[in-house]
């Protein structure tokens, strides 16, 4: 990732009223959906910085950079807009778990029961 590039490009984010924007981290090698974070300006822009997922805690109001207690870094190989400008798509090489329950994806549960197939 070229640094000055994207992080001019956080003009183009459309962040909510509350100054934050939906974060999908999507795994590199398979397409799995891993997991939805919040972003705020700051978190994105030091996630194109540094390369590593940071996002923004909305319970505790703090940065929250993946892995940091858990071990579970998320590498960010690309970080793509959608259409709208008002969500992330964080394609990621995940270390260990991404969700917090400790499983791969945090999208383990099928609405109305029952594990996905």
């Amino acid at each position: 990732m070229t640094a000055p590039l994207e992080l001019a490009a956080l003009d183009d984010v459309c962040f909510n009223e509350a100054g934050l924007v939906p974060a999908i981290a999507q795994a590199h090698d398979t397409g799995e959906v891993l997991m939805m974070a919040w972003m705020n300006r700051e978190s994105l822009a030091e996630t194109l910085k540094s390369g590593r997922a940071c996002y923004w805690s909305r319970s505790r109001r703090a940065f929250w950079r993946k892995g940091d207690t858990s071990g579970h870094i998320q590498q960010v190989r690309e970080c793509r807009l959608d259409c709208d400008g008002d969500a992330i798509l964080l394609v990621v090489e995940q270390t260990g778990a991404a969700c917090h329950t400790g499983t791969r994806s945090c999208f383990f549960r099928r609405l109305g029961g029952g594990a996905p197939q």
